[in-house]
């Protein structure tokens, strides 16, 4: 009943779905804990939530704005010509403007990786130098240690 008369002399499309994901979104909203919990009964939010169903439905039935794309359609039309030009290119203008900053920060970004990876590389060899450095200074520590102790125990 409710696809009915949102789809009565409409196209199938984005507004229905645009209601059902409006309806599921204050549903949730308004009930979110409930629904999950145990104590929820079948039928029991119908009262409370059919105020706002009636609502949703009237609005995505009979209010223009309701459709997202001929909203921004209706943002465009009004005005002459020249200004509606003259949006378009300010609009344009902007988006080119972001697509060049997100490219510069891309182009950062990369460098930073490189960078990384120079340093990431280098650590690693510091770090196996280091291991060794301080293995063999180990051993060598161990050996005199071994070398003491026989002094001391065959030259006593």
């Amino acid at each position: 009943m409710v696809s009915r008369r949102i789809i009565h002399g409409r196209r199938l499309g984005r507004i229905p779905f645009s209601f059902l994901e409006d309806i599921h979104e204050r549903f949730v909203r308004t009930y979110g804990r409930a629904i999950h919990s145990d104590s929820a009964q079948a039928y029991a939010m119908n009262d409370e939530f059919s105020r706002v169903l009636s609502q949703q439905i009237e609005y995505y039935s009979n209010d223009p704005n309701a459709d997202w794309i001929n909203r921004i359609k209706g943002e465009i039309r009004p005005g002459p010509p020249i200004r509606q030009l003259n949006h378009v290119r300010d609009v344009m203008r902007e988006n080119i403007e972001k697509v060049l900053d997100r490219g510069e920060r891309l182009e950062l970004l990369v460098d930073k990786a490189e960078n990384m990876q120079g340093n990431t590389f280098r650590f690693r060899k510091q770090a196996r130098r280091f291991s060794n450095t301080t293995r063999w200074r180990n051993c060598k520590l161990m050996l005199l240690l071994i070398l003491v102790l026989l002094v001391i125990i065959y030259g006593a």
